[in-house]
C-alpha cells in the first residue's frame, strides 16, 4: 500500500547567505513561527518585518472599558492586535465585527485570530470600508463600543510590491486595495502642478511642496515615467538640491515621508473616508457608546477633534476628549512608531 504521509516541504533556498528579495524572507513572511527572533527585534525597540504592533493598547482598552457580551467594532483590523485585546474582554459572550479594505492581510489576519480560538461566534470580519459603519449597525444593532486605529499596517510598509515605502524598490501603488481606484503612478500622469502643490499641503503640510511639485511634473513632461518608489524617491531628492548640504539628507528623508503620505491619502480618499465615518458614527453607537481613534498626522487629528467638538456642542456626545492622549515614554522607547500617535475620544449621549 502506497505510504500516504504528507511529505514535509523544504522552503525555496536563496542565493548567498541571506534572503534578499522579500518573498524570500521566510521569517518575515510567517513571523509568528520565529518567536525568539521577533522578541530580539522588539528589545531592539524595532517592529519586526512582517508584523505589526498595536499602538496605545492600554490607554485604549482603558477608555473603551469592555465587558463580556458587549458589542463593538474594530473599524481597521489590520494585523488584529487590538482586536485581540478586545475580544479577550469579550469572551465568552459578546461580539466583534471588524472591518478592513485590505484584501491581501484580511484573511491572513482572520486566520490568525481563528486559530487562537476568537472564530465567527464570536467575530465577524467583513471586507469593507469602516465609513460604512451604518451597515455594521444594522446588522449588528446599536454598538457598545468602536475603535478606529487610522495608521497604515507595517505589514503593508514592508512589502515592496504594496509600494508604500520609499526605502525599498517597488511598484508606486500605495493603494489599500490595489484592485480598487487608481495607483499613485497613476496619479501623477494625470494631475496638474497646482493640484499636485495643493494635494502636499493639505495632505502632508509639506513645506517645499512648490519645489517638488515643479520637479515632478518637469520629469513627465520630459518623458519619464514614474512608475516605481525609489524613482519617486530620486525626483524628489532632485529637487532638493538647493538645501545646504549639511541637513539634506534629513530634509530629504522627511519629505519624502510626507509626499508618500500625501499621495497615499488621496488615492485611497482617507480623508473623505474619515469624514463619512465620523458623521455616521453616533447613529451607529448605543447610549453611553464609547469611540476611541487613533491617528497619526495633523490632517486626520484635525478632522476628528473638529467633529467631536461639533457633536459635544450639539449635545449628541456627552463627553469628548479635552486633549490628545499620547503614547507613554516607555511605549516610544520600545516602538518609535508610536511617537507620532494621537487617541482622542467620545461618549455618546
Amino acid at each position: 500500500m502506497e505510504d500516504q504521509t504528507p511529505k514535509s516541504t523544504r522552503r525555496v533556498r536563496y542565493k548567498g547567505t541571506h534572503p534578499k528579495s522579500f518573498k524570500e524572507k521566510y521569517k518575515e513572511l510567517n513571523p509568528e513561527n520565529f518567536s525568539e527572533d521577533v522578541e530580539k527585534v522588539m528589545q531592539q525597540g524595532r517592529t519586526p518585518a512582517g508584523m505589526h504592533r498595536s499602538i496605545c493598547v492600554h490607554e485604549i482598552l482603558e477608555f473603551l472599558n469592555i465587558q463580556p457580551g458587549q458589542i463593538g467594532m474594530d473599524a481597521t483590523l489590520g494585523y488584529g492586535g487590538h482586536s485581540l485585546e478586545i475580544l479577550k474582554c469579550l469572551a465568552p459572550n459578546g461580539h466583534l465585527y471588524a472591518t478592513d479594505v485590505d484584501p491581501f492581510e484580511l484573511p491572513k489576519t482572520r486566520d490568525r485570530l481563528a486559530a487562537l480560538g476568537y472564530g465567527s461566534e464570536i467575530l465577524t470580519v467583513k471586507k469593507m470600508n469602516f465609513s460604512n459603519i451604518d451597515l455594521i449597525a444594522e446588522e449588528a444593532g446599536p454598538l457598545n463600543f468602536v475603535l478606529a486605529d487610522l495608521g497604515v499596517s507595517s505589514m503593508q510598509i514592508d512589502n515592496p510590491d504594496r509600494g508604500f515605502s520609499f526605502k525599498i524598490d517597488g511598484p508606486l501603488d500605495l493603494r489599500l486595495n490595489p484592485n480598487s481606484g487608481i495607483s499613485a503612478a497613476t496619479l501623477l500622469k494625470k494631475i496638474s502642478h497646482e493640484k499636485l502643490e495643493d494635494l502636499f499641503i493639505d495632505n502632508s503640510d509639506e513645506p517645499y511642496a512648490e519645489e517638488v511639485a515643479t520637479s515632478i511634473i518637469q520629469a513627465i513632461k520630459r518623458g519619464e515615467q514614474i512608475t516605481t518608489t525609489t524613482h519617486l524617491k530620486e525626483v524628489i531628492k532632485e529637487s532638493l538640491t538647493f538645501l545646504p548640504p549639511t541637513n539634506r539628507a534629513e530634509e530629504v528623508k522627511k519629505t519624502c515621508q510626507r509626499c508618500f503620505q500625501a499621495l497615499r491619502i488621496e488615492v485611497n480618499n482617507e480623508f473623505g473616508v474619515l469624514e463619512k465615518f465620523l458623521e455616521k458614527l453616533p447613529d451607529a453607537l448605543a447610549p453611553g457608546g464609547r469611540v476611541a481613534i487613533l491617528s497619526f498626522h495633523s490632517g486626520e487629528d484635525r478632522r476628528v477633534k473638529k467633529i467631536f467638538k461639533a457633536f459635544y456642542r450639539g449635545g449628541i456626545y456627552s463627553e469628548v476628549a479635552p486633549d490628545p492622549i499620547k503614547a507613554s515614554a516607555e511605549e516610544i522607547n520600545s516602538n518609535p512608531r508610536a511617537r507620532s500617535a494621537k487617541l482622542r475620544w467620545a461618549i455618546k449621549a
